[in-house]
């Protein structure tokens, strides 16, 4: 019989057991998530949302409790789709906000089906790739928000862009996120770094709480203690270099390709 020292662990149910019972998968907050929605314009007036790599839905329902329209949650995990939705009953929004599993890179809807899409801490990699392929599917005039890695500084240090790399995702300046996003097809409306509590209070601490109660769970696994020192190594990268890189908003309003017609 295996026991739990004996469990071979995937990287999927080592994120899935890591981050379902954190408010938020990745480095974010109301404050920043509000103040991104600062920069749209009339968000009384929006009729439908789509928040892709919405994971449990922390950000979503602080959208959602300032919109008065549909908000969809998009996320790869079945098991964050069930949190999602769940957590949309309790904070009684389930006749509005509902979580669906799909990729964000083949999106299952309509071509321009939405007023604004929404993106926080989910995009890794593809940063201009993934904004031509979303464009499509908002409505004229209509917003996209995405936070993304970022270089703050023209300096990179070598082992920070080391660490990036090695994950798949190369990071750019602001400025260089800002040009990719007029090149999908998005007018620029603004762009702000992310405090770094976003990223310890709000994502490294609790984060580093759940992987501590699994080792309890999973004593003495092999790859629960790797994934460990990887992210124990992420955190210390960070609060050595936090200068020079993390996270930042992006805001763009659509502008019409060359073959779309008002």
């Amino acid at each position: 019989m295996t026991n739990n020292n004996d469990k071979i662990i995937s990287a999927e149910e080592l994120l899935y057991e890591t981050h379902i019972e954190l408010e938020r998968q990745g480095p974010g907050s109301a404050e920043t998530t509000l103040r991104a929605l600062s920069f749209i314009d009339n968000p009384d007036k929006i009729s439908k949302v789509l928040d892709i790599g919405c994971g449990t839905g922390g950000q979503t329902m602080v959208l959602a409790q300032k919109i008065g329209g549909k908000v969809i949650g998009l996320d790869l995990y079945p098991d964050f789709i069930r949190a999602f939705n769940e957590n949309a009953k309790k904070l009684k929004l389930g006749d509005r906000v509902s979580g669906v599993v799909g990729s964000m890179y083949e999106l299952p809807f309509e071509s321009r089906e939405f007023d604004l899409i929404w993106s926080e801490g989910a995009v890794y990699e593809g940063f201009e790739k993934l904004l031509r392929h979303w464009h499509d599917f908002l409505k004229k005039d209509g917003y996209i928000a995405v936070s993304y890695a970022s270089w703050f500084t023209d300096e990179r240090p070598a082992e920070v862009e080391k660490f990036w790399g090695d994950a798949g995702c190369e990071l750019l300046t602001i400025g260089q996120n800002i040009s990719a996003m007029q090149r999908a097809g998005f007018q620029f409306v603004a762009a702000f770094p992310m405090p770094e509590s976003c990223w310890i209070d709000n994502y490294f601490t609790p984060r580093t709480a759940a992987e501590m109660a699994l080792v309890e769970k999973y004593p003495n696994n092999k790859e629960l203690e790797e994934a460990i020192a990887l992210d124990k190594y992420e955190i210390e990268l960070y609060s050595k270099y936090k200068q020079y890189y993390g996270y930042a908003f992006y805001i763009g309003k659509k502008e019409l390709s060359g073959g779309e017609r008002e």
